[in-house]
């Protein structure tokens, strides 16, 4: 029977797969390729079991070698992470922290896209003791400017592309309360910008109001909006809070890693 090489010692199959993460979290801290030295400096595995890894790695394409004895990750990890991308929802990933966020708050929390001049509401999570006379219908559509997802947007652009806007659709009002002129709205999204927030006080319903907060996919491009809507005289400030960190978590879902600092 022929003994184990006392170097490279047979080891349980979890702790290869540990092994192999490491070694993968390690060339993955550098973008360009390292020697097979300071991988196994880094990692504190013997030469012989990281150079043992890395080949069977290499052999499946999770890791390349660009030239005898240097390392770096190879093109099937960005062929995976593009399967993974490509099946990435926006609604898959927002919908059970929304449905937590309408149990806590106990009002409607609504997505919406923009697509266009206007958002489109593609899920909500209400029930009818939310008092709300108004709930959002899955598939309606509200144009930007009168609506807090749609200010985000808005926000998000240039001024050239916000002013182009208002030109388009001649800033139509839906109430009293609806911004219809330019530099009050760029007054808004100035704010918006600011603070990462938007808001509609009853600009497109009197009686409703809403605030909003941005979910930004591994580009960091604002993707979609979640709102809060509640009857004007009932919606609290406390909600925000939760608001924000629930588009976070969306977003960290998504893929986004940048990380924004919130009030407590």
């Amino acid at each position: 029977m022929k003994k184990n090489d006392p170097q490279t010692p047979a080891v349980p199959t979890v702790q290869v797969i540990e092994r192999m993460f490491a070694l993968i979290d390690v060339l993955a801290s550098r973008e360009e390729a390292m020697s097979l030295k300071e991988i196994s400096e880094k990692t504190g595995l013997h030469p012989s079991t990281t150079h043992r890894i890395l080949n069977d790695l290499a052999t499946g394409r999770f890791v390349d070698r660009p030239e005898a004895g240097s390392y770096r990750l190879g093109m099937r990890l960005l062929e995976l992470g593009n399967l993974v991308k490509g099946r990435l929802s926006v609604r898959d990933a927002a919908l059970a922290p929304m449905r937590e966020l309408h149990r806590l708050i106990q009002q409607p929390v609504n997505l919406s896209l923009r697509q266009g001049d206007e958002i489109v509401y593609i899920e909500r999570a209400f029930s009818e003791r939310s008092g709300m006379q108004v709930v959002r219908a899955i598939g309606g559509r509200a144009p930007l400017h009168l609506t807090s997802v749609g200010k985000l947007f808005l926000a998000a652009d240039d001024p050239q592309r916000v002013r182009a806007y208002a030109t388009r659709t001649g800033l139509a009002g839906h109430t009293k309360n609806s911004l219809t002129q330019l530099p009050l709205l760029e007054r808004e999204l100035a704010t918006a910008r600011q603070s990462g927030v938007a808001r509609d006080n009853e600009e497109l319903e009197l009686g409703v109001r809403c605030m909003a907060a941005g979910i930004y996919d591994d580009q960091s491009r604002l993707v979609a909006g979640l709102s809060i809507s509640a009857p004007a005289d009932r919606l609290d400030e406390s909600w925000l809070p939760k608001l924000q960190h629930t588009a976070d978590d969306i977003s960290a879902s998504l893929g986004y890693r940048e990380h924004r600092n919130h009030p407590a």
